[in-house]
């Protein structure tokens, strides 16, 4: 039986980092961010559909996030309609990486929203990356557009970190070096492969 990992972490909590430790030990890791990228970038299956149900939020570029956020951020309702699109085409995406890696002794799903969404009951393990608020807050609005009133309306819209943390199987300290960080996950890696050889 392969161990599926449910990597998850609030915004700026350095899961990009980690899931590409994960990687470098060998570990196939499923991206939920980047399968929406797929799906959503130039020729993803979801444009028309998303085309219809947003008027002007496609190109050729595929979906104009910022069109489509500001079109659903505020918006609850909209917000549901465009998840109902997304996220039974991200499911698919999941289920077939899952039958692909079914003779691994690990893999993980990148989730950022697992326990927003309830996905922590097709995991086995939950690994939580966490940093210190100030170190979160200093990387998230390094980012290009991001401002507070922004940055303040996501982590409303999350698990409070400490909560996460509490709901961990697994605590990835991410507020260190990158070198640390990358320590916490080969011991993980290393444990989770022991145990399965005994």
């Amino acid at each position: 039986m392969t161990t599926i990992i449910g990597l998850t972490g609030s915004i700026g909590m350095g899961k990009s980092a980690a899931s590409a430790f994960f990687r470098i030990c060998g570990v196939p890791v499923f991206d939920a961010d980047a399968a929406v990228h797929q799906l959503q970038g130039p020729g993803g299956s979801l444009l028309p559909v998303i085309e219809r149900a947003f008027p002007g939020s496609t190109g050729p570029q595929g979906v104009d996030r910022q069109i489509l956020g500001k079109m659903v951020l505020g918006h609850p309702e909209r917000l549901r309609q465009l998840e109902h699109i997304v996220h039974p085409a991200v499911a698919k995406l999941r289920r077939d990486f899952l039958r692909r890696h079914r003779a691994k002794p690990m893999v993980v799903l990148d989730i950022p929203l697992l326990f927003e969404k309830g996905h922590q009951r097709e995991i086995d393990l939950v690994a939580v990356v966490s940093a210190p608020v100030w170190k979160q807050r200093r990387r998230v609005l390094a980012r290009p557009g991001m401002s507070l009133a922004k940055f303040a309306h996501i982590r409303h819209l999350q698990v409070p970190d400490a909560e996460k943390r509490r709901r961990a199987d697994i605590i990835i300290d991410t507020g260190g070096t990158l070198n640390h960080t990358r320590a916490q996950i080969r011991r993980v890696v290393a444990c989770i492969r022991a145990k399965r050889v005994r």
